[in-house]
């Protein structure tokens, strides 16, 4: 009797960061500028590698891919959020979570492929650069950026269907700013073992392989550059990878550090922080990286302003 009773939930409401209106107002705007920059930055990014024949290179084509990634995961979390600390909360239905959790799951897998695929793509360069011509073809780029994206939005289709199924019978108030697994796990009155071995089996193809291969990639590198004879040979090799292994070490630290490390003890609202870090910074910060410790982006800017300034102003 009692289990009939219970009122199958339909819509969740999302608290965001309850805090006085002045703090809210301070986080909108500086959440937002995040946002613009964001989508500027990595537009910006997509337009220079399209457009400039200087950075038609393997390297370039995933970085390209990663922002429309980056892209892809603010999209999905950061217009709601806003929405929801502009009214200290807000509602969602279950459909419109699933939707998000699932898109926010496709551009993380997404993140972790394509990371792996990039620093493969720098362990060819820098220790066959020989046969590195050979090796990265355009037609076995193409095919590495259309498996990433196929694996991306087709492998966590399981864990989706079974998240789909679940019935929340209690409480409808997730103290998070967007739906994410944990949160719908812990509102939930199903049987959630089946979701949560899904999702521990399918962190082997999508973090675990892919950060196997980036160490490995790594490590090789790191060899190879201790064999250089010359420091300004070091130093040159070295800078080649410098970007694409700070955004690894960006994206995996505050990865690890909501999904994997310990959280006993943490409070939530350190918790909804270290998400912010990886839902709102790193895409934030990716395009920064890239442009301001990489010359040929640079320089394709440059080229770009001047080409549109001539082109306007004779």
């Amino acid at each position: 009797m009692q289990e009939n009773n219970l009122t199958v939930v339909t819509e969740f409401y999302l608290l965001g960061f309850q805090s006085s209106q002045l703090s809210r107002s301070f986080l909108f705007c500086l959440l937002l500028l995040f946002f613009c920059g964001t989508i500027c930055g990595n537009f910006l990014i997509i337009i220079l590698v399209y457009t400039n024949k200087n950075l038609h290179t393997p390297m370039y084509f995933f970085i390209s891919h990663l922002s429309i990634s980056d892209i892809l995961l603010t999209t999905d979390i950061v217009p709601n959020m806003l929405y929801i600390i502009l009214n200290n909360g807000g509602t969602i239905t279950f459909i419109g979570c699933v939707i998000q959790f699932y898109f926010f799951c496709v551009s993380e897998t997404l993140q972790c492929l394509l990371l792996a695929v990039m620093s493969y793509d720098r362990y060819v360069a820098i220790c066959n650069p020989l046969r590195y011509a050979s090796i990265m073809t355009w037609n076995h780029c193409v095919k590495l950026a259309i498996m990433c994206w196929l694996v991306g939005f087709t492998i966590i289709l399981s864990d989706i269907i079974s998240v789909t199924k679940l019935k929340s019978c209690g409480p409808n108030t997730i103290d998070h700013f967007f739906c994410d697994l944990v949160p719908l796990l812990a509102i939930s009155c199903s049987d959630t073992f089946i979701v949560e071995l899904e999702m521990y089996l399918l962190s082997f193809p999508v973090a675990i392989i892919p950060s196997i291969i980036i160490i490995t990639s790594y490590a090789n590198i790191v060899s190879t550059i201790l064999r250089i004879p010359s420091s300004t040979g070091r130093q040159k090799a070295f800078s080649t990878c410098s970007s694409h292994l700070t955004v690894v070490s960006l994206f995996y630290c505050t990865l690890f550090s909501v999904y994997v490390f310990p959280t006993r003890g943490q409070t939530l609202t350190i918790s909804k922080i270290l998400s912010l870090l990886y839902t709102v910074f790193t895409p934030f910060i990716n395009p920064i990286i890239y442009s301001l410790r990489n010359k040929d982006i640079k320089r394709a800017l440059k080229e770009t302003i001047w080409k549109y300034y001539f082109s306007n102003f004779p």
